[in-house]
């Protein structure tokens, strides 16, 4: 051991006795601000891309029920299914990019950045054809004819969109490495605010129906990726980025393994709502019972927010302490909104009574999903986190697949189809797995040697910055 590591151990257990001899108000003070500083702008950021999706799904609920089904079709099972392939391979970018910052190697992140691009890239032409056949796919898994014919059409324009992720998800995942994340913030607001104006004035003053409001959101899309790439490439990153380099065409095997291993372990998650989509629409009135499920990524982030502040285990209970109470806070809050206001939000996104009859009455659903909602993703993310640094994505793809598709799907066919519950037994199956991963998952927190984990991935930083070095020098 270096005397630079020594140092470094000296003073951050110098730095944990003095954060153990505070007050609890103070030390709880402490952490938020930690983790807020983390997991705000990203936060933000999140909710600004979930915003756009629920600002265009306003605007296209009044043009029409059915147009509005299509839409939330279309944006639950198709946009989410690239959603989770293309994020769940760009969570490779994140490993690397963490463990070439951690290990000084700035110039490598540059390239890997390019590496990333160019299996993303080539990863989203083989989505494309799911885009142009949407409606006979949705046909043939049982979707109602009008609701499959829309959703096909409102498909063709979710192609750029899709593309826009690559460059979102890599950027994004570059910049917050480096801790940028304020810069990603600021482009979200722009674009969400440019998005609500566009929206208005394409839909409802002018008129262009879906046209109008799919040109809107993928502009939403593609301006913040535009201010990202300009961003980097123009100066933003001196030390990260040094131009395009030949060597992001090396190694490629590496990135591609990494992203498979990585996609799978977060697809197995994601998809729990679209096999929930799926399966509600061979039911009846499946026009009018799909919903807006709320988004899981806000406390998703604030589990990651500590981890990647890697740094001693020995506050590592407390963090995930105030995280888990902070995020429980915020979702009992929405839990009783959403509980107490039911119909009331449905006219949001849309005119017709029977529409906001079926949100009320699913409301209560929807009320204890986000509630349990606001701790699972918390412990999930700081079991992803350490699945990336430590290898744990075999087992954490094991916990989703079982808990999701041996648990919650089944029972969910059970009480919809043989129960005859319709879209409440689904739910409520879904639900049901939810709640036996949070379980698992916790157990699995619990029981985690944090000590052994900091110690593998500092390993895993040595080992990946030797090979850095030698990449680097052929850059250089």
């Amino acid at each position: 051991m270096g005397e630079e590591d020594i140092n470094k151990k000296l003073l951050i257990k110098d730095e944990d006795e003095r954060e153990q001899d505070l007050s609890l108000q103070r030390r709880v003070w402490n952490e938020s601000k930690k983790m807020w500083v983390v997991a705000g702008p990203a936060i933000f950021t999140r909710f600004s891309t979930f915003g756009t999706n629920v600002v265009s799904q306003a605007f296209v609920g009044h043009i029409g029920s059915t147009e509005l089904a299509a839409y939330s079709l279309v944006f639950t099972v198709l946009i989410r299914f690239a959603n989770g392939i293309l994020l769940g391979m760009a969570s490779a970018l994140e490993t690397l990019c963490g463990q070439s910052f951690g290990a000084k190697q700035y110039n490598m992140l540059g390239v890997h950045l390019q590496r990333s691009w160019i299996v993303l890239f080539l990863s989203t032409f083989f989505l494309v054809p799911l885009c142009i056949f949407t409606t006979p796919i949705l046909e043939a898994l049982g979707q109602e004819e009008n609701i499959a014919q829309v959703a096909g059409y409102i498909s063709l324009w979710t192609i750029p969109m899709i593309f826009a992720f690559v460059l979102s998800f890599t950027c994004q995942m570059f910049l917050q490495a480096q801790s940028k994340n304020m810069i990603i913030a600021y482009l979200s607001a722009f674009s969400i605010a440019i998005h609500i104006l566009l929206s208005w004035l394409l839909t409802v003053k002018y008129q262009f129906g879906i046209p109008g409001a799919m040109v809107s959101t993928i502009l939403a899309f593609w301006i913040p990726n535009i201010g990202q790439l300009l961003f980097v490439i123009c100066g933003g990153c001196p030390q990260t980025w040094q131009g395009f380099s030949t060597l992001a065409f090396k190694d490629l095997s590496g990135v591609i393994k990494l992203s498979l291993s990585s996609g799978v372990m977060l697809c197995l998650e994601l998809w729990d709502n679209t096999v929930l989509v799926l399966l509600t629409g061979h039911m009846e009135n499946a026009e009018f019972e799909r919903q807006w499920v709320g988004n899981d990524d806000i406390p998703w982030l604030l589990g990651c927010s500590k981890c990647s502040q890697g740094g001693s285990s020995k506050g590592a209970t407390f963090s995930i302490v105030v995280i888990v109470f902070t995020s429980f806070s915020i979702g009992l809050v929405l839990f009783f909104i959403f509980l107490f206001l039911r119909e009331r939000l449905a006219y949001i996104f849309t005119n017709n009574e029977e529409v906001a009859k079926a949100v009320a009455d699913l409301s209560p659903l929807l009320a204890f999903s986000i509630l349990l909602n606001s701790v699972q993703p918390v412990l999930s993310g700081i079991v992803d986190i350490f699945a990336l640094g430590a290898g744990w994505q075999n087992t954490v793809a094991y916990v989703n697949m079982a808990c999701y598709y041996l648990v919650g799907i089944p029972v969910g066919v059970v009480l919809g189809y043989v129960v005859n519950l319709q879209v409440k037994g689904v739910w409520i199956g879904m639900l049901f797995g939810t709640f036996v991963q949070t379980i698992v998952l916790l157990i699995l927190t619990c029981r985690t040697d944090w000590d052994n984990q900091v110690t593998i991935a500092r390993n895993r930083v040595r080992k990946w910055a030797v090979k850095d070095i030698g990449d680097s020098n052929a850059v250089s």
